[in-house]
């Protein structure tokens, strides 16, 4: 314990140089403006920056990321607030609440209660990280690549399962559809070429990150300019700041909603929103005054904004330790610490235990940065909603084509990121979502190598897979998954509890 306190003591003194403040600085405020734009995401953010920190070194590159990816997720609750518009899709829970707030005159205070319930969930979600992220790490280490080939078909299913917006087939098609794009270029193990169809470019496979920023940059460009203009914008009159006891006397809701969030963030590709939407839900069911939700409950706002910040320290959990993505920005962000010589998994306790922590050190000034930004430039943060959108996805586009030539200097990278921006903008116009796709990019070359080393080391035996204590665990929860998925096997199961409850009831 006292070792961790060291090391993260050390973690947070490493960053307190001018040059990392500084950066600190910028990366936040840039990702709250990332964040308050309205068809920016948090992801396609991180996705798009990554391109830009190439020549920094590792540690910082990493803390610029890491305060875009959470200063993103606070910024969105300001257009919610004010708008009604979720600036990121994390923070569409805060608009049931955090609008009716504004159209009473309480703008001022609803935001300042998002950024207080906002730093606060970050820190449960930290103090968790802290604790859980070693023991996870160390229990890791027992893995084999029976285990990680089944981790890796976890986070896929998982992600397809929760990310699926109108039935979890569409996740797992999206998750497939990754996964195969993965299997394109030269196999690890035989350096044997695969489905290249003679294209001299495929050769190498498709690169991560042109992939994402087509993906999440591109295709969110058009999906934002097929949609129609923003309404008004806002001006803030009330205070800012909260009284103590405004907050105080929500702590249980505040804890209850960071412990969820937690939780939602360690599960891989599972994100932010279901945090958010998952604390509200048991907010207003444990709440006093559950008919004032949705009408401007100060409470139901707490619940949301605690929930979704605290899944973005908790994803961190399985990125560091398993290499699972806790959700699409952590999948974005393990491409990002790839390219920058760091390795997350089960190894990096043993190559690399200082970068844990920090990694923690950078969520925490990330949140002291939010804070201080959230509750001093509230008035100058609602400017930039004045931004033309036309003008801002202009910047955006050549961010996207410079970032993607920037990464090999090859015009195939521009031509990738145009495929995949144009292949995302459809999926999602059929509600594909595009986090189990990521995955399945970012997870495709771990499930296959470990799939063909398992076999090699049995000489083609798949048994092992199945009857390692680990495997066979991690195999029953993926079968379970799939089934529940299932409409009909999930209301039998459900009717099978409520028959239950009620002669339980009766006797």
């Amino acid at each position: 314990m006292f070792d961790g306190l060291i090391l993260l003591g050390q973690g947070v003194a490493h960053f307190l140089t001018p040059a990392g403040l500084f950066n600190v600085a910028w990366a936040t405020l840039l990702g709250v403006t990332i964040g308050i734009l309205p068809g920016l995401t948090a992801t396609m953010g991180v996705a798009l920056l990554v391109t830009l920190t190439y020549k920094m070194a590792p540690d910082q590159a990493i803390l610029t990321l890491m305060c875009v990816y959470l200063g993103a997720i606070y910024g969105g609750s300001r257009t919610a607030i004010l708008l009604n518009i979720p600036g990121t899709p994390a923070n569409a829970a805060a608009t049931l609440d955090g609008h009716p707030l504004a159209r009473q005159g309480k703008a001022g205070l609803a935001m300042g209660l998002a950024t207080t319930s906002s730093t606060l969930g970050t820190l449960v979600g930290i103090f968790f990280l802290a604790i859980i992220a070693p023991v996870l790490s160390e229990a890791a280490l027992k893995f084999g690549s029976y285990e990680f080939f089944w981790l890796a078909l976890f986070g896929v299913v998982i992600s397809g399962q929760m990310a699926g917006s109108d039935t979890p087939l569409k996740g797992y098609i999206a998750g497939i559809l990754g996964l195969l794009v993965a299997m394109i270029g030269m196999e690890t193990l035989h350096a044997h070429q695969r489905f290249t169809f003679g294209i001299q470019g495929l050769g190498g496979g498709i690169d991560i990150i042109p992939a994402m920023v087509g993906a999440f940059g591109l295709a969110e460009i058009l999906s934002t300019m097929k949609r129609t203009a923003v309404p008004h914008i806002a001006s803030v009159n009330d205070r800012v700041v909260p009284r103590f006891k405004e907050i105080f006397q929500y702590w249980k809701t505040i804890l209850r909603s960071g412990i969820i969030g937690t939780f939602v963030g360690i599960i891989p590709g599972v994100g932010e929103d279901v945090g958010s939407w998952s604390s509200y839900a048991a907010a207003k069911k444990f709440s006093k005054n559950p008919e004032e939700f949705g009408k401007g409950s100060q409470e139901g706002l707490i619940a949301a904004e605690t929930g979704d910040n605290a899944v973005v320290s908790a994803s961190m959990i399985p990125t560091l330790t398993l290499a699972l993505p806790g959700s699409a920005a952590a999948a974005v962000l393990i491409a990002a610490m790839m390219i920058h010589g760091i390795r997350p998994g089960p190894m990096l306790m043993v190559e690399n235990p200082v970068f844990l922590y920090q990694v923690v050190a950078m969520l925490l000034l990330a949140t002291i940065a939010n804070l201080i930004f959230g509750l001093s430039l509230t008035k100058l943060f609602i400017k930039v909603l004045q931004v033309p959108r036309e003008r801002l996805m202009a910047v955006v586009y050549i961010l996207c084509v410079v970032g993607s030539f920037a990464i090999t200097q090859r015009m195939f990278d521009v031509y990738v990121m145009l495929a995949f921006g144009i292949v995302g903008f459809i999926l999602r116009e059929m509600k594909y979502p595009m986090a189990p796709l990521v995955l399945g990019i970012v997870l495709g070359d771990l499930l296959d190598l470990n799939l063909r080393r398992g076999l090699m080391l049995t000489n083609g035996d798949p048994t092992p897979f199945f009857t390692r204590p680990i495997s066979a665990v991690i195999c029953l929860i993926i079968v379970l998954t799939i089934l529940m998925s299932i409409p009909a096997v999930s209301k039998r199961v459900r009717a099978l509890f409520t028959r239950g409850d009620r002669a339980q009831a009766r006797g």
